[in-house]
């Protein structure tokens, strides 16, 4: 058996064979889709024949066929790779995608990734999770913010009342030194 032959049984999905003009027109030519996306026809085939991301449909002829879903997937995996996320990282997320949101059938297509170094971020219901732990990433920045500034401005408020005037903590000294008695009651 060919290697083509075990990538088409090997497919998670069937996929649909385009049978008129009218739905042909709603799916782009292997070409189009390498112009379109910058793409090597290579990388096209290698990413179907791996199932890392499959055409929703063939000609009677065996041509690849893409929907515009199809694009929006190969253009979030190009983007991640561009960003250095490694093919293999990318397998793994949609795979942990699939398990984290089952009713979610292209991960790629459906939801926001953004790639921060080789982490990736999957943006879901007003929630940053990392894709392959599934842990919340990311909190309220903007609350977090305001938390910080009023807490700065309480202090900033208390040390004046304190010394009477404005000042700046000290530095910390060398790791090991002693602070005084009178530095350990100013830093509160």
């Amino acid at each position: 058996m060919n290697e083509r032959s075990q990538a088409k049984q090997a497919s998670p999905r069937p996929l649909e064979p385009v049978q008129s003009s009218t739905r042909a027109t709603a799916h782009f030519k292997t070409r189009e889709v390498v112009e379109l996306l910058d793409l090597s026809r290579r990388q096209l085939q290698y990413w179907a024949k791996t199932g890392l991301i499959e055409p929703s449909a063939r000609t009677p002829g065996g041509h690849h066929r893409y929907s515009f879903a199809d694009l929006v997937a190969l253009k979030a995996t190009k983007r991640l790779i561009d960003a250095g996320v490694s093919v293999q990282k990318i397998r793994r997320s949609v795979r942990a995608l699939q398990d984290l949101f089952p009713q979610v059938d292209r991960p790629l297509g459906e939801l926001v990734l953004v790639a921060t170094g080789d982490v990736v971020l999957v943006f879901r219901d007003d929630a940053v999770f990392e894709v392959i732990s599934g842990q919340e990433w990311v909190f309220a920045v903007a609350d977090f913010e305001r938390e910080v500034a009023a807490y700065r401005s309480h202090e900033d408020k208390r040390e004046r009342t304190k010394t009477g005037k404005d000042s700046t903590p000290a530095k910390p000294g060398p790791r090991g030194a002693r602070r005084t008695k009178e530095e350990w009651s100013q830093t509160g």
